[in-house]
């Protein structure tokens, strides 16, 4: 096969990959996400003095929006390392933000977000430790 053919084949692969990325087929995986537990976790601000956030932690994916939860965002994946990544991301109309988690193990974690949230600036870094499993959900 000719070199310009061969370049285009894989020009086309990577564009198509970009292509299905940005219509939202799947949310990026990311390698530190994996490297942590599921759970119940606390999240403690960091410079706050208020009670720490808890949550059930059954799907990582969650901290990458941590001020946008439950909001469909278009994202984009910065740096992806096996105990560390940066992501970007674009909530149309309801703001943006720019997220770091760094795993220090499966049960200690470090994320700083910062970003546009209903107009206003954020910026919070959170220290989070995983406190156990789950507590059961009434049925």
């Amino acid at each position: 096969m000719p070199l310009k053919t061969r370049a285009r084949l894989a020009l086309g692969a990577v564009l198509g990959g970009v292509l299905l990325m940005a219509a939202g087929s799947s949310k990026p995986s990311l390698h530190v996400l994996g490297a942590i537990e599921q759970g119940q976790w606390e999240l403690r601000e960091q410079a706050a003095t208020g009670a720490p956030r808890t949550l059930c932690l059954s799907d990582p994916d969650a901290l990458v929006q941590i001020q946008h939860a439950q909001q469909q965002c278009a994202r984009f994946v910065v740096d992806d390392q096996p105990m560390a990544a940066i992501v970007t991301y674009d909530c149309k109309g309801a703001g943006r933000g720019r997220t770091v988690i760094r795993a220090e193990s499966p049960r200690l974690i470090h994320v700083d977000t910062q970003g546009l949230s209903g107009g206003l600036p954020f910026d919070m870094s959170f220290e989070g430790r995983r406190t156990g499993a789950c507590a059961p959900t009434a049925r």
